[in-house]
């Protein structure tokens, strides 16, 4: 299982996180794995595990509280596409299963997930030791999984007809601009972006727009995409194509 927490908003906006089985995560102003500059987050603010496949927030008495999916919590169990907010920073876990080994071999040596990085991996220093081999800092910009084909084909609107293809793993829509430039005029500017980790690991995510995005005719802030998935914008409606 491969599981990452992305920072979408605040002073750590675009980091991504790995997150392994066995590992807990530490997020703090001043100690931790994860340091936030941000004076509402307390010094040690909370942490979050992954233990047997699941995936825990404990909120470490912080001064300001943790919200899970808007709620104020001490204790919580997230879910994919769960998004956490710490003072001015807001944080979404994607989670996607592990690939067949006989359809992606995986290397014997160095980090799995290589390719999804356009900078080397820095290791975090954790308390417990020097280095921790299982939390992992990726680069803001996703490579293209290899031996992955996608596009987002356009299907209904002004722009039927239209396909776009993914270059990167990381795809924004938008009126008249990004890797999707729509012209519908009821797209937001910066309307939504999709994230490409692997073929089982695709996630829309909108970026506040103004008439909202929607996966398969349901509104949504963080969803997670398949194959012939629909999505959403203004009058437009587009579909995820994944070819081999």
């Amino acid at each position: 299982m491969h599981a990452f927490l992305q920072v979408v908003a605040g002073s750590r906006e675009g980091l991504n996180l790995r997150i392994a089985e066995g590992e807990t995560l530490v997020v703090g102003r001043k100690k931790g794995d994860l340091l936030l500059a941000d004076p509402l987050v307390s010094s040690r603010h909370c942490q979050i595990s992954m233990q047997g496949g699941r995936f825990f927030l404990k909120d470490l008495g912080s001064t300001n509280g943790t919200t899970v999916d808007g709620r104020l919590v001490r204790d919580a169990t997230l879910s994919p596409g769960s998004e956490i907010s710490i003072g001015t920073n807001r944080m979404i876990l994607y989670v996607g299963e592990d690939p067949p080994e006989a359809d992606a071999p995986r290397p014997t040596t160095g980090p799995e997930i290589a390719w999804l990085l356009d900078e080397e991996l820095v290791e975090i220093p954790g308390p417990a030791e020097k280095t921790r081999t299982g939390l992992d800092v990726i680069g803001q910009d996703l490579r293209l999984p290899p031996g992955v084909n996608a596009a987002i084909e356009v299907v209904a609107g002004q722009d039927a007809g239209r396909v776009f293809r993914f270059t990167r793993g990381s795809v924004s829509i938008g009126r008249r601009l990004g890797d999707v430039p729509l012209n519908d005029v009821e797209v937001s500017r910066r309307q939504a972006v999709v994230e490409l980790f692997g073929r089982d690991m695709i996630f829309l995510r909108d970026l506040a727009s103004t008439n909202g995005t929607y996966h398969n005719g349901r509104r949504v802030s963080v969803s997670r995409l398949r194959d012939g998935d629909t999505i959403g914008c203004g009058k437009t409606v587009m579909k995820i194509r994944l070819t081999r």
